[in-house]
């Protein structure tokens, strides 16, 4: 962190806090009022404290604690707060899902899928958002990208398809360098068992995503979902007509696309090795 530069707030870390604030008034017998009367704090502090609003300072906490009789769990919990998030809290449970999921299905027209991307290519996108991130978030951001990519080497791996418009492989982000690396990491990603990638050319004259990018996925349970991220936010998708339309259309989106076996022949001769 630069030196006098206020540490971001986590709104994960936060919520989690303020869940074992309201956990600990709770079974000590106080409401939000009467907890706020005795530690001579607004009630409206407690209650947005508990909702993650706001941060629970060092000092209220050991009030809290000797209060509560928590034995310093509060003051321990605000302690060790990691400053970054890693993920928005919008896409925390996606990321939940995608970790558990059986299989997966994802469009891209705009990035490599982040599943795809190397840690350079990562760290160039990350890089480029505005607001800029500070280096340090950049770096946490970067490593938590590359964390979720573990799913393809389990033991027993998600089936993962990969369908990509053309353009995405010409992205420049970084410098030459870094687009090379790319293009040989999701080469070299096309042997793993159970994953396929295919390009969508820009040529095609058929393209049944132009509405954007989105996810399908698989949960152990058979349960099938879909997601959707926009500049801001994002949605998930559970009735089974919007997710039967999204299944349609990546199905007819495969075979719009490149074989696997063409794919990566493509890639290859981006790469200069045809």
């Amino acid at each position: 962190m630069s030196t006098g530069k206020r540490p971001p707030r986590n709104p994960s870390a936060m919520r989690m806090v303020g869940q074992l604030v309201a956990l600990f008034r709770k079974s000590a017998g106080f409401t939000q009022a009467a907890l706020g009367k005795r530690l001579v704090v607004a009630e409206a502090t407690i209650a947005a404290i508990e909702q993650g609003r706001r941060p629970l300072l060092p000092d209220l906490a050991d009030a809290m604690d000797q209060l509560l009789d928590t034995k310093g769990a509060l003051a321990v919990a605000v302690a060790n707060m990691p400053e970054i998030d890693q993920f928005p809290l919008w896409a925390e449970s996606y990321i939940k899902h995608e970790r558990e999921a059986i299989a997966l299905s994802k469009y891209d027209a705009v990035v490599m899928p982040g599943l795809l991307q190397s840690e350079d290519m990562a760290r160039a996108v990350l890089r480029e958002r505005v607001p800029a991130y500070d280096p340090d978030e950049i770096e946490a951001k970067t490593a938590a990208r590359i964390e979720r990519q573990t799913i393809l080497h389990r033991k027993v791996p998600p089936t993962v398809s990969f369908v990509i418009w053309e353009p995405v492989l010409h992205l420049s982000v970084g410098d030459p360098q870094v687009r090379h690396r790319q293009l040989r990491y999701v080469r070299e990603q096309c042997e793993l068992p159970g994953l396929t990638v295919q390009i969508l050319p820009q040529s095609s004259r058929h393209h049944a995503a132009l509405d954007g990018p989105f996810t399908l996925l698989e949960t152990p349970d058979h349960q099938h979902l879909a997601y959707t991220e926009t500049q801001r936010g994002s949605q998930w998708v559970a009735d089974r007509d919007e997710v039967s339309i999204l299944e349609r259309k990546y199905a007819m989106l495969r075979s719009q696309a490149l074989s696997p076996q063409d794919s990566m022949g493509l890639l290859e001769r981006l790469l200069g090795e045809r």
